[in-house]
């Protein structure tokens, strides 16, 4: 299986690990979860962000992966590219929780162009 499938589950994971972040000391009603966020801390309320926007980006992430993948792409290629993906993200969260908002839409545009880089990598194959 290759790597950029992998990276496509971390994708998927990483919102889970943040609103779990988010929710970490809370004292968070299991009943009502989404009820919560308004009470968070300032740091966990942008974990929650960032949350919702990996939930945001997540799909055309999983859908550039399989089209480039099922297209005949160069496995290197869209393996380094949903690696460097993962790596912006995780900075692009880390940057979110931690208040520093340059630095973090630099890290999303980043990413969105990584994206967008995978999306149309079919286009230009040989």
């Amino acid at each position: 299986m290759p790597l950029a499938y992998w990276c496509v589950l971390i994708a998927a994971l990483i919102p889970y690990a943040l609103a779990k972040y988010a929710k970490t000391g809370s004292g968070s009603d299991n009943r009502y979860p989404r009820e919560d966020y308004e009470t968070l801390q300032p740091k966990q309320r942008r974990a929650y962000a960032a949350h919702q926007n990996a939930l945001e980006t997540f799909p055309i992430f999983a859908a550039a992966v399989i089209i480039a993948v099922t297209s005949g792409v160069s496995p290197g290629i869209v393996n380094g590219l949903a690696a460097l993906y993962i790596l912006l993200r995780i900075a692009h969260a880390l940057l979110y929780v931690f208040n520093r908002p340059p630095l973090r839409s630099a890290a999303f545009a980043l990413a969105m162009a990584v994206n967008v880089a995978i999306f149309v990598l079919p286009a230009f194959k040989a």
